[in-house]
């Protein structure tokens, strides 16, 4: 009867316990009691005894575990962040840790964009640390949490062997120097000038897109994958239960922009934004979901709104920029466009960044500003094979056709599988007078890697008949001709291919399979002018007059549908006004 009264005054003190809310006490109390009544029951070895410990554990144990609930729900935090290296560029697969001092730790390993992100978190002080083999470790605080609070810890991992790491939200951007130039302003380009034929300044605005277009990848969605499909699922079920759920609208936003499913994404991002309207890193994935569905004005907004939030607190998002810069592009606003992307490209130097401010004053024509970028970066990513392209396309529009063919030459060489470089060179020896060895060398080995690409084929050619010694050349006739044969084979709406197979019989006077490839020509690409011009001096040569007359006046039509085409271009694509701010250190010829 002792041991029954004990017991309850030992369930009067765990209701006192549960009301006061206390439940750490509760358990230290409840352990004491099980210690001393076990004590009991081992030296008794009575199993009437045991069974009543048993019966007053199942009694305990919904107390102390709901005890346990109330806390966990009132104490959640999320930690979140990027990766980085020291040149700024997200580090993916980094062991990232947080360590608690009541709460253990917890491990997780970045994305493809090297985010990590921790949710559930009990309040209390912590510590991060980032691991990665060929990488110093990194470590972040202590810091303290504070109940519900959401916090973004970003880290910047050092290469082994330099100096100590250092969180990223402590670093100095690193660009590579204050450029030499001022964006002041736009203009129309009705009046380029420029040194060379139409025919060559066409070109080079060719090539200024051909650059531009080389930022943009084929997809920039990722492919699903069986993990993120679980994920998805997941996250659906999870909202099923918690519609109001913010992370889980959050993530499962994200995951479906990354994937292509904008429109789907942007339902729940939304979501996400009414349940916490002021979280910058939804903000944002919403304004890539606008600006990837068209809404560019709105993503305009928010991107506004996350910089001039970021701005208050003393940080900057190079990745905000950038995007904006997009934006503003698609908003035909060029001047803001090139002014974001050098904020981007200052406070995070990467290849990307750099590339596509390089690439934005290439295509408005401001060509020494964007040899000026398109040199630094290459020196600060000297393996960037599109880097040297710019480059490469820059030197061509200043006129510098030698170094041009020189750093598209590098490029190629650098990644000889990417077709790129060798069209870039193929283009500019297609118009140019004088052949360049280099160029051939390397159009030859362009073949030679995609023997069934019909551009592949035609530029080689076209380099080998512009070295033929003579029209009577049998060894480059018959060479240039097979060529030739198998390019339109492989493309039978391949214009040029034709083209040339009919300006090559004309050179031998073979007038019948001239006029006959220029009538292949007309028919795969029947706005190729030179094609009509052509045929029709062709046609007078055989004595058919009226066809050569009406081939002729389609020449004439053609030619001057396509000058006003490109003069419309020319007032769309607005032209930079720039000041060099040093003239000894930014002329062109002293940066190669």
């Amino acid at each position: 009867m002792n041991c029954v009264s004990r017991s309850r005054d030992l369930l009067s003190a765990v209701r006192t316990a549960k009301i006061a809310n206390q439940p750490a006490g509760l358990a230290l109390f409840v352990s004491a009691i099980y210690a001393r009544l076990m004590g009991r029951f081992l030296s008794a070895n009575d199993s009437r005894v045991a069974a009543w410990i048993l019966a007053l554990m199942c009694l305990l144990g919904p107390f102390f575990l709901s005890g346990q609930t109330v806390q966990a729900r009132t104490e959640l935090a999320t930690v979140r962040g990027i990766v980085r290296d020291s040149g700024g560029h997200p580090v993916i697969g980094v062991t990232v840790r947080i360590e608690g001092k009541d709460a253990g730790t917890l491990t997780v390993n970045t994305d493809r964009e090297g985010t990590y992100r921790f949710t559930s978190i009990r309040l209390g002080e912590f510590v991060l640390h980032a691991e990665k083999v060929g990488y110093a470790n990194a470590t972040v605080g202590p810091f303290t949490l504070a109940r519900s609070e959401s916090t973004t810890k970003d880290i910047t991992l050092e290469s082994a062997g330099t100096s100590e790491p250092k969180s990223s939200s402590d670093a100095v951007p690193a660009f590579f120097d204050e450029p030499h130039f001022t964006v002041a302003g736009v203009t129309d380009t009705t009046n380029l000038g420029g040194h060379g034929s139409d025919t060559i300044i066409r070109n080079r605005e060719a090539l200024a897109k051909d650059t531009a277009s080389l930022s943009k990848p084929p997809s920039a969605a990722s492919p699903a994958s069986a993990a993120s499909a679980a994920t998805k699922k997941h996250l659906r079920e999870e909202l099923e239960r918690q519609p109001a759920d913010f992370d889980a609208n959050f993530q499962l936003g994200k995951l479906l922009v990354e994937e292509g499913g904008a429109e789907e994404g942007l339902i729940y991002l939304e979501r996400a934004s009414e349940l916490k309207p002021g979280d910058n890193d939804n903000r944002y994935e919403l304004a890539l979901a606008r600006a990837d569905t068209g809404d560019y004005e709105r993503a305009r907004v928010d991107l506004l709104a996350v910089l001039n939030s970021l701005d208050k607190v003393g940080q900057k998002k190079a990745e905000s920029h950038h995007l904006l810069g997009e934006v503003c592009e698609k908003l035909n606003d060029p001047l803001e466009a090139v002014r974001e992307y050098q904020r981007a490209a200052e406070l995070n130097p990467s290849e990307p960044y750099l590339f596509d401010w390089g690439a934005e004053l290439l295509l408005h024509h401001a060509v020494e500003p964007a040899v000026e970028v398109f040199t630094k970066g290459n020196r600060l990513f000297p393996d960037s094979a599109r880097m040297l392209a710019g480059l490469g396309a820059s030197w061509y529009a200043l006129g510098s056709y030698d170094k041009a063919a020189q750093r598209l030459g590098e490029a190629s060489d650098l990644d000889p599988k990417n077709p790129n470089p060798y069209v870039f060179m193929g283009k500019m020896q297609a118009v140019e007078n004088a052949p360049s060895a280099e160029i051939v060398q390397r159009l030859e080995r362009f073949v030679r890697l995609h023997p069934e690409n019909a551009l592949a084929n035609y530029y080689y050619a076209v380099s080998l008949w512009k070295e033929r010694k003579s029209a009577q050349d049998e060894d480059n006739f018959a060479q240039v001709k097979s060529l030739l044969e198998k390019a339109v084979q492989l493309d039978p709406t391949l214009g040029l291919g034709y083209l040339q197979l009919g300006i090559l019989y004309a050179e031998r006077k073979d007038l019948s399979n001239a006029i006959a490839a220029y009538r292949r020509a007309v028919e795969a690409t029947p706005d190729l002018e030179q094609a009509h011009y052509r045929l029709a001096q062709a046609y007078r040569q055989a004595g058919e007059t009226s066809k050569a007359q009406a081939q002729l006046q389609l020449y004439e039509q053609i030619s001057k549908g396509k000058a006003a085409e490109v003069e419309r271009q020319r007032h769309q694509v607005q032209q930079f006004v720039y000041q060099l701010r040093d003239e000894a250190t930014a002329t062109p010829s002293k940066q190669q």
